[in-house]
């Protein structure tokens, strides 16, 4: 395994983050594929046998009950010191606007959440899961930073938001003094490179890390195309996400397969060596022992420039889908607030 240094934090994370999503009782939420706790923790275990000591997971994951048994398996397989827990938090639902929550009440009560379930003091990295249209920013970076202030957080990220967001609330959160966020969780992969437009940008500008979700594309980059697997038959959001550009995709995929057969390791390998040369810690999956193992081989590899050239010559635009497609304000054409009292931003 290597590591780096977690854009201007002074984290130290593994290349390979790993993705928690998987894990949680099945019941308790939108997917029927999750593992149980008993093979959940048999893979975060070899995860950190392999030398991952970056996890992430979201109090939406299961209700819940990912971060319980992420926070049960690492108390009893690491010392607490030794790995970087990120976890996310939702924004304010209806009813909690309708109640007179504030967005700075509404992050306390959401960290303090997550710390029962994960059974700890503090998390390294709290991150603001997708853009609340309905709270200030202010109101936000505000609760965030009295989250960094109580030691309830180490640092801050963001996920699911447009480049101008990142830059505007980081501007804001400077301006303040209040806590700015160190990393951002978009979606990318080797088929949906939209955050190659203007937010790989910024964060090269301003040394902002990329810890980048869906890095295989839901199992999509890691197999031929017409190969099946439960999760693909089943996960009917990723089919939301990629089944509409499905046949100019698949035209980059047989080149993974080629480069693949090429070097005789696994499309795996090829896909996040790839996705590894434009972040900083791809966030995999991982609800099998040889999804980990395929993700922490792929730190090793190393493509041409003209390999990574030939993976992305075919690529074209793709429209926004997934969380970025559904998360929008209700009006579109109404300017956000981005702060309280008088001041606009």
């Amino acid at each position: 395994m290597k590591y780096t240094k977690l854009g201007n934090s002074t984290l130290n994370v593994s290349r390979i983050c790993m993705g928690c999503m998987g894990f949680g009782d099945a019941q308790k939420g939108q997917h029927s594929w999750t593992l149980d706790e008993e093979h959940s923790r048999e893979i975060i275990k070899h995860g950190l046998e392999l030398g991952v000591n970056f996890y992430d997971t979201a109090i939406g994951y299961q209700s819940g009950t990912s971060e319980q048994y992420l926070g049960r398996a690492l108390k009893d397989f690491a010392k607490r010191d030794e790995v970087v827990i990120a976890t996310k938090f939702l924004p304010r639902t209806p009813a909690d606007i309708e109640a007179g929550i504030t967005g700075q009440q509404h992050i306390e009560r959401m960290i303090n959440k997550s710390l029962e379930n994960l059974g700890m003091d503090y998390v390294d990295l709290y991150i603001y899961h997708m853009w609340d249209w309905n709270t200030p920013i202010y109101d936000i970076l505000d609760g965030l930073n009295n989250v960094v202030k109580a030691g309830k957080a180490r640092y801050i990220g963001i996920s699911n938001c447009y480049a101008w967001q990142l830059a505007k609330a980081n501007a804001l959160a400077e301006h303040e003094g209040f806590t700015k966020f160190v990393s951002v969780q978009g979606h990318y992969n080797l088929i949906f490179r939209e955050e190659e437009r203007e937010m790989a940008m910024l964060c090269n500008e301003d040394n902002i890390a990329m810890t980048p979700y869906s890095a295989l594309a839901s199992g999509r980059l890691s197999r031929l195309p017409g190969e099946s697997s439960k999760r693909l038959e089943q996960d009917s959001y990723a089919k939301f996400k990629y089944d509409a550009t499905k046949e100019q995709d698949e035209k980059i995929i047989q080149r993974v397969a080629e480069l693949a057969e090429k070097h005789g390791v696994t499309m795996t390998k090829i896909s996040l060596a790839w996705l590894l040369t434009k972040v900083t810690s791809p966030v995999v999956g991982a609800t099998k022992m040889y999804h980990i193992e395929g993700a922490v081989k792929a730190v090793d590899m190393e493509l041409s420039a003209e390999e990574i050239a030939y993976l992305e010559e075919l690529y074209i635009p793709h429209s926004l889908t997934g969380v970025m497609a559904q998360n929008k304000p209700a009006n579109a054409n109404e300017k956000h607030v981005w702060s309280t009292g008088n001041q606009k931003i």
